[in-house]
């Protein structure tokens, strides 16, 4: 932790060609609460910040560019950016660009640099695109895959969160063929264990964790596909045999209807929009997107870029504000969670 007892968060501005640069600046001149919270520092563009700064008729002038994390002061008139390669001034607003997408990356990595290096506690993630990723040069699935890749650790999970309600996820950014197939025992496994280690670091060791099914009704005794019965029942049985306290699998529609509702507050859903897609209708800018499994603490925005509205001055702040908060609640006791989530690292 600084010397001011709250801790530094690496906020990664995400493609300057969406609305990160906005939700940015609103966060960080809107929101002074948050400096009681934290000291955040912007890994990204000085000139994107001031664009969208004058676009939100704000003073470009209250961008300030920082060396280190240690160089920032936290003051809430100001947003410290340290920047990270050349200038993205000339990028146009809502255009795939591939060195937005090159860019969106770096920011990324030079954020878990910082962490390996004890400059900061946590890092939170505004919005990339993917496909502009891709044309930068960097070939991930996604900001988890990325994150995961650059601290070294294997096993990990998304996590979107809203409350006390987490949503973990077996497979995430792949065809849901591709999902299907990477549903295998040792990832049933490994992630249960996650979910395990986490639980007992948040001091719920008892609390139950649902794993929804992947076929219809959990599959209604292999009417509809055997995975259900084959890999999934198996995985919970050695999961309670670990002394982790998970059900299932359980019929999707009956269980996070009863997880909203309150029931269950650690829930592992198979694939990417068997949980986002309920999760979004219900919490919309009230839920956020962590990674269980990283050394640091790094929560995200749980939206994409908007390509639709980039630059127009309408894009709204609330997700980047929670996560914010949510990353500097965390941070500080997150080495329990990270030493008992390394404890289930697999090969």
């Amino acid at each position: 932790m600084n010397d001011q007892q709250v801790p530094t968060l690496a906020l990664t501005l995400g493609d300057v060609a969406g609305i990160g640069p906005e939700i940015t600046i609103r966060t960080l001149l809107d929101h002074d609460e948050l400096r009681t919270l934290c000291k955040p520092v912007v890994i990204g563009d000085a000139a994107a910040l001031r664009k969208a700064a004058t676009l939100l008729g704000k003073d470009p002038e209250a961008v300030r560019v920082v060396d280190s994390p240690a160089d920032a002061t936290g003051d809430p008139a100001l947003v410290e950016v340290i920047q990270d390669g050349p200038s993205l001034d000339d990028v146009p607003y809502g255009e795939l660009n591939p060195r937005a997408g090159d860019a969106a990356a770096r920011f990324v990595m030079t954020a878990c640099a910082l962490a390996r290096d004890g400059k900061v506690d946590g890092i939170v993630t505004a919005p990339l695109n993917k496909a502009a990723m891709h044309a930068g040069g960097h070939n991930w699935p996604g900001h988890t895959e990325l994150l995961a890749h650059e601290f070294g650790v294997k096993n990990f999970s998304l996590v979107l969160s809203a409350g006390e309600l987490f949503f973990f996820h077996l497979t995430t950014h792949v065809s849901l063929r591709d999902a299907i197939e990477g549903i295998t025992p040792e990832r049933t496994d490994s992630v249960l264990r996650l979910v395990g280690s986490f639980a007992r670091a948040l001091g719920r060791p008892d609390e139950p964790i649902g794993l929804a099914g992947l076929n219809p009704h959990a599959g209604e005794n292999r009417l509809f596909g055997d995975e259900d019965a084959d890999v999934l029942a198996p995985a919970v049985e050695r999961a309670k045999a670990a002394g982790i306290n998970a059900v299932g699998p359980l019929p999707a529609d009956a269980l996070i209807p009863a997880a909203v509702k309150g029931k269950w507050k650690f829930v592992v859903v198979c694939y990417h929009d068997q949980g986002h897609a309920p999760f979004k209708a219900v919490y919309g800018d009230d839920g956020v997107n962590i990674t269980v499994g990283l050394p640091v603490v790094r929560v995200s925005v749980d939206h994409g870029t908007a390509f639709d509205i980039a630059g127009k001055g309408v894009a709204r702040e609330a997700s980047l504000v929670l996560a914010t908060r949510r990353a500097a609640e965390l941070a500080p006791a997150w080495h329990e969670v990270w030493e008992t989530a390394r404890a289930g690292e697999v090969s």
